[in-house]
């Protein structure tokens, strides 16, 4: 694959997906923002296009051939990959982290009141995430595997573009959430005085950003325009039929 600074950094990680390494140390966001170019993520970085691009091509010349392109395989397994993988993820880490974050309060609060706020943001990210999870998997997914044509498409909707439209909007606030808590932790510093579970709720939230960047790109940049794109072109041939 040629990358150049025109294409969006979502379809780089689409197409590339160990190029995702590179936007993660590089802090360039590639899923809720996936559809800027890189030229522009670089400009609002303050980084040079052309080094990028050269970190970019390392990394694109050297991938693993087992790297999974979500782009080239069937929409059904991508979802049921999201769900498995990512849903599963998402809600088993907001669960550990609610009662890891409880316990920090609980301990830290008197001598380190900004975990109360760290855990009123993350409190603010749950309960955005699991009903925008299930709304996925209950009105969205099935849609898109009808699509795909495992079964009737019909959906609550006029057209897929617009619970589409909603879930962009979610992962947006999700996102913002997510940029949140690294402003209110420091980059996830840790004082002097730092229990283990303060520790381990630190790694929680890590790890939840880590994969919810994955799980929103997937999302967002990938299985959405498939599936507006493959519900135009269902459209169009019962349009020849009738």
């Amino acid at each position: 694959m040629e990358i150049d600074a025109s294409k969006t950094v979502g379809d780089i990680v689409a197409e590339t997906p160990a190029t995702a390494r590179v936007f993660e140390r590089l802090r360039i966001d590639y899923c809720c923002h996936g559809r800027q170019s890189l030229s522009a993520a670089c400009a609002a970085k303050g980084l040079s296009p052309e080094a990028v691009l050269r970190e970019l091509g390392g990394v694109a010349a050297t991938a693993a051939p087992s790297d999974t392109r979500w782009t080239d395989r069937p929409m059904t397994e991508l979802v049921a990959h999201l769900v498995a993988t990512h849903h599963a993820f998402t809600v088993s880490e907001l669960e550990r982290g609610r009662v890891l974050g409880a316990k920090v309060v609980a301990a830290h609060k008197a001598e380190h009141p900004e975990v109360v706020a760290v855990m009123r943001t993350f409190e603010a990210l749950r309960e955005e995430l699991l009903p925008h999870l299930q709304k996925e998997e209950v009105i969205l997914f099935p849609y898109v595997r009808a699509i795909e044509g495992t079964g009737p498409a019909h959906g609550c909707f006029a057209s897929v573009a617009m619970p589409i439209r909603v879930m962009d909007m979610e992962h947006d606030t999700a996102g913002r959430l997510l940029e949140t808590l690294r402003e209110q932790t420091g980059d996830y510093a840790l004082p002097a005085d730092a229990c283990p579970t303060w520790r381990a709720f630190w790694d929680s939230l890590q790890a939840l950003e880590a994969d919810l960047h994955t799980h929103i790109h997937l999302e967002s940049n990938v299985l959405f325009p498939r599936a507006v794109a493959a519900e135009s072109a269902m459209r169009a041939t019962q349009t020849v039929r009738h």
